[in-house]
């Protein structure tokens, strides 16, 4: 079983060694995980000689009427399933561990931040940049993996690695999916059988939008349109479904095969938000 580490100072006297022995590589989780999270920790083996993976559900990227309190935690099925993946520390600090009494400090990214779920979910991103800056500081990885389908935060991190010159290279890894398309999510668990059939609209609806793309269409609007159908025919009540350069971020009118672009939706199946997205 891989060692559980919950201090800051612990975390960063095994980084220390472990640089010593070749490069380190990191995946921030808040737990629960799945397969998703499995792959990202095997990608880092394959990268990397020294693995670690923090477990970690960040009451800074919740808002007061998010699910903090009953987001799922399984401390000891992540330690096996951490095992099984090739990392050989967690760190899994307490929330005072982090953030301890008098603390005031917050990361902000400015423009990747703002729209989609930065819009719809204020504050979130500077809770995501605050906690994955404290991360790694405290480990000093060489290269830290997250996953595709939290796209925008993908960009966020990317950013503030490289505008704070942390010295860490940030790996995108493809989404992970079940046989039917549904993307993997430590949400998914929230959601009933019926349920689970209905958000596979959401996978639906992209790919009728990235074959429209193949067959050469072209306007954002037609193709968002496709995804909307997608929802409303299984009930699921639309957040956004956007599509954007997939470098800025920035809400485009019409792709280009010369302009790579992505198509991102969030989503209620029931009470549950999901978010899911493509490259078109």
């Amino acid at each position: 079983m891989p060692t559980v580490l919950r201090t800051v100072g612990e975390v960063s006297a095994w980084s220390e060694r472990a640089r010593r022995e070749g490069r380190v590589a990191l995946v921030p989780t808040m737990g629960f995980l799945h397969e998703g999270h499995l792959t990202l920790l095997r990608e880092a083996r394959r990268r990397a000689e020294r693995v670690a993976a923090t477990v970690f559900v960040n009451p800074k990227q919740f808002g007061p009427n998010e699910d903090f309190s009953r987001y799922p935690r399984d401390l000891e099925g992540d330690l096996r399933k951490c095992d099984s993946a090739g990392a050989e520390v967690v760190f899994a600090p307490e929330e005072r561990e982090l953030y301890p009494a008098g603390f005031q400090t917050a990361v902000e990214v400015g423009e990747l931040s703002r729209g989609l779920c930065g819009e719809r979910r204020p504050g979130h991103f500077r809770g995501v940049a605050t906690v994955v800056t404290k991360l790694l500081c405290a480990v000093r990885p060489h290269l830290a993996l997250f996953g595709e389908k939290d796209y925008q935060q993908l960009q966020v991190i990317r950013a503030l690695a490289r505008d704070l010159d942390l010295g860490v290279e940030i790996v995108g890894v493809p989404t992970v999916r079940e046989p039917d398309g549904l993307a993997l999510s430590s949400r998914n668990a929230y959601l009933s059988a019926e349920d689970r059939k209905r958000a596979l609209a959401i996978h639906r609806g992209m790919l009728a939008a990235k074959q429209r793309v193949g067959a050469g269409g072209r306007a954002v609007r037609e193709l968002v349109d496709l995804v909307r159908k997608s929802l409303a025919s299984e009930g699921l009540r639309e957040d956004y479904v956007e599509i954007v350069d997939a470098q800025t971020l920035k809400s485009l009118t019409s792709v280009s095969p010369e302009r790579p672009s992505r198509l991102l939706v969030a989503a209620f199946v029931g009470s549950t938000r999901l978010i899911d997205n493509i490259a078109l």
